[in-house]
C-alpha cells in the first residue's frame, strides 16, 4: 500500500491542523470546523442553484438544488447527496464544490441535504428520517425538479454515505420511494473501531480514531442502538432488495474494511454493487480538488452512475 504522493507531501499537515473534535461540544466543534471554510472565488458554473426548504419530520429542513449546466431542457436525473461531518458538523456550504461537479458530471439534478446534526440538533435517527423524508418529498415532486421519476439516487460522504445507505433500506422498508440506485462514498457503515484498517490508520491519516468514536457518540449515544440496520447498515440481516450501489473505498482510511464489507454483502444478497477502491486516497479525498486522484475518483463516479442509469433505464 501507498499513499498518494500529493497527498503524502501534506498528509502531516493535514492530519495536525484537524481540530480534537473529540474533545468539544457539537456546537464547538461546528463552529472550529466552519472556522476552517474558505469558499472558492470562482466555484464551478451550473445552470443554477436555488435555495429552499422542504417539511421534514422535525420541521423544515434546508435543501440546496443544483440544475447542470448541460440540462436546460427536458428530465434528467436526480440525486438526494447527504453531506459527511460526522453527522455532527459540515454544511451545505462545505459540500458545495463537489455537489457542483456530480450536477455537471452525471448530468444530473442533485439536491444537497442540511439534515439535523448530531448532538443539539438532533440524535439518531433524526439525520436519517430528514434525508429519507427529503427524498421522499422530491420523488414526489419530481416535475419541479425537470427530473425522471425513474432515475432518483440517493448519495453520500462519509457520515453522509451512512445516510444514503440507511434511507435506501428505510424506501425498501417503507414501501417507496423506489430507488435506481445508492452512491456511498468511503461510508461510515458499522461502530466497530477493532478492524484491520481502524488498526492502521486510526492516528496520522487525518480522520483520527477519537474522532470516529465521538460522532458515534454523539448520533446513537446509546451502544445498543448502533446495531441497528437504521444505524449500521453493516449490522442488517436483511440486505435483499435493495438498489444498485457504488461504494468509494479509500486505501488510506480506517473506514477502509467495513466499506468493503458492505459492498461484498450488498453482492452476497444479491444487489449490484461496484466498489471503486483508491489505494492512496485518504479519508474525505473526493472533497479536495487540488488532488489528482480527486479529480479521477469524481470522473469514475459520474461515468458509474451514468452506466448504472443506462442499465436500469426502462
Amino acid at each position: 500500500m501507498s499513499l498518494d504522493p500529493q497527498i503524502a507531501e501534506i498528509i502531516q499537515t493535514l492530519d495536525s491542523g484537524f481540530p480534537p473534535v473529540h474533545t468539544m461540544t457539537g456546537q464547538q466543534a461546528r463552529a472550529a470546523i466552519r472556522a476552517r471554510f474558505v469558499a472558492p472565488p470562482d466555484p464551478e458554473p451550473v445552470d443554477s442553484v436555488a435555495d429552499t426548504t422542504v417539511p421534514g419530520p422535525g420541521g423544515p429542513v434546508a435543501v440546496r438544488v443544483y440544475r447542470p449546466a448541460a440540462a436546460r431542457e427536458g428530465v434528467v436525473p436526480t440525486m438526494v447527496f447527504a453531506h459527511g461531518g460526522g453527522w455532527v458538523f459540515c454544511d451545505l456550504d462545505s459540500h458545495d464544490g463537489l455537489c457542483r461537479a456530480f450536477a455537471n458530471g452525471m448530468n444530473t439534478v442533485v439536491v444537497s441535504v442540511h439534515y439535523r446534526r448530531a448532538s443539539e440538533e438532533g440524535q439518531w435517527p433524526a439525520a436519517a428520517e430528514d434525508v429519507y423524508a427529503v427524498t421522499d418529498w422530491v420523488t414526489a415532486h419530481i416535475g419541479e425538479f425537470g427530473g425522471d421519476p425513474s432515475a432518483v439516487l440517493v448519495a453520500g460522504d462519509s457520515a453522509g454515505g451512512n445516510l444514503a445507505a440507511v434511507t435506501a433500506l428505510m424506501a425498501r422498508d417503507r414501501g417507496g420511494p423506489d430507488l435506481a440506485g445508492q452512491v456511498l462514498l468511503y461510508p461510515l457503515i458499522a461502530a466497530d473501531f477493532g478492524t484491520e484498517s481502524y488498526r492502521l490508520f486510526g492516528q496520522g491519516f487525518y480522520n483520527p480514531r477519537p474522532a470516529l468514536q465521538w460522532y458515534w457518540e454523539q448520533y446513537v449515544p446509546h451502544p445498543n442502538d448502533r446495531t441497528h440496520p437504521y444505524a449500521s447498515p453493516l449490522c442488517s440481516d436483511d440486505l435483499t432488495g435493495l438498489p444498485p450501489a457504488i461504494s468509494v473505498v479509500a486505501g488510506h482510511d480506517p473506514l477502509r474494511d467495513e466499506g468493503l464489507a458492505y459492498t461484498e454483502a450488498l453482492e452476497a444478497a444479491g444487489v449490484p454493487a461496484v466498489c471503486r477502491y483508491f489505494d492512496g486516497g485518504v479519508h474525505g479525498f473526493m472533497t479536495m480538488p487540488a488532488f489528482d486522484i480527486c479529480r479521477r475518483a469524481r470522473a469514475q463516479v459520474c461515468a458509474d452512475v451514468a452506466t448504472l442509469l443506462e442499465t436500469t433505464a426502462p
